[in-house]
């Protein structure tokens, strides 16, 4: 059984990088120019002759693939995360009002001018958003160990952010600001520069670690809180553990790519069934098939047929709300 097990995990794996080899390459060939494949991988490898198919490759389509990767491992692993955490199949990194607060403030570096003297004051404002929620979701629930207390916690900073956002909004000092905003929170890849990703990378690599560190308390969780606790998990260890990575992972996500919805939440169900529904074994492949779909989206917005590219977020609200249904349905009927 064992051996079965370790099979099914070691082939899902492989598929899961090959798909993930496949998108990441089909990304840099794919664009408002298509290149041949030849051409692609030797200007990837700095070998080629045509310096401007080497600048399109290095410098515009390598550094947006690469943050399609980060983002969509960091939005499918927390999703996984706190989807175990909370014992909730409809639970998603914007539970815990993460994503909120990093748009409200990179909304507020837009709003006082800050975006236009100084490059990286979206992503700058944006995190630091984020680290005010951590900060904020510590103090209110660090006492109880309770997943409501988390929840409504994560419910209150979503809807005070929400309601800033929307201030911020009405009252954008000129029409080029409040575009900018609406711009900014649907959601893109696009333009994004090595900057971008030396800025988010090392958030993310320390949200997935700590994620990732989790796995057997969130097994253990799967049986509840109080049979964990007699496993001798540590409850709010745990709990701090999952909310600090995916904070850190997903405000990083938000603070150079804007708002990307419904990842988190469909990537883990994607997963569940390839994996024996064990939420410890759910982590790693739910970030790899994020990764997947975030990028495998982005090609999508290249090839359709719009005179400007659809913004990333739109898509995947498009493709993710009758998942998101299906699935509050599929709840009903199972509580049921």
């Amino acid at each position: 059984m064992r051996n079965s097990s370790a099979d099914g995990g070691l082939l899902l794996y492989i598929i899961l990088l090959t798909l993930l080899v496949l998108v990441s390459v089909s990304a840099l060939l794919i664009g408002f120019t298509p290149l041949p494949v030849g051409d692609t991988l030797a200007a990837l490898f700095g070998i080629g002759d045509d310096e401007k198919i080497q600048l399109i490759v290095q410098e515009i389509r390598l550094p947006r693939t690469l943050m399609g990767l980060l983002v969509g491992a960091s939005l499918g692993m927390a999703g996984a995360a706190l989807q175990g955490l909370l014992r909730n199949p409809l639970a998603d990194p914007g539970v815990i009002g993460i994503s909120s607060s990093a748009g409200l403030g990179a909304v507020i570096a837009i709003y006082y001018g800050y975006a236009a003297s100084f490059y990286l004051a979206v992503p700058s404002f944006a995190m630091a958003g984020a680290l005010a929620a951590i900060v904020l979701l510590y103090v209110l629930s660090r006492r109880d160990t309770s997943v409501l207390t988390l929840i409504l916690v994560g419910v209150g900073i979503n809807a005070l952010s929400g309601a800033l956002i929307s201030l911020s909004m009405s009252l954008a000092p000129n029409p080029f600001s409040l575009a900018d905003m609406v711009l900014w929170l649907l959601g893109s890849l696009a333009n994004r520069s090595y900057t971008d990703v030396s800025l988010a990378l090392p958030f993310i690599l320390i949200g997935v670690v700590l994620m990732a560190s989790s796995d057997r308390s969130l097994r253990a969780l799967s049986l509840g809180e109080d049979v964990a606790a007699t496993l001798g998990v540590n409850l709010m260890r745990t709990r701090l553990l999952i909310v600090l990575g995916s904070a850190l992972a997903v405000g990083a996500s938000v603070a150079v790519s804007g708002t990307i919805g419904f990842i988190g939440l469909v990537t883990p169900h994607l997963i569940r069934p390839f994996v024996k529904y064990d939420p410890a074994r759910l982590l790693i492949p739910s970030a790899l098939a994020g990764a997947v779909l975030i990028t495998f989206a982005d090609i999508m917005v290249r090839l359709l047929p719009t005179d400007r590219e659809m913004k990333l977020g739109v898509l995947t609200a498009l493709v993710g709300t009758p998942f998101f249904l299906y699935l509050v349905i599929k709840t009903r009927r199972n509580t049921r």
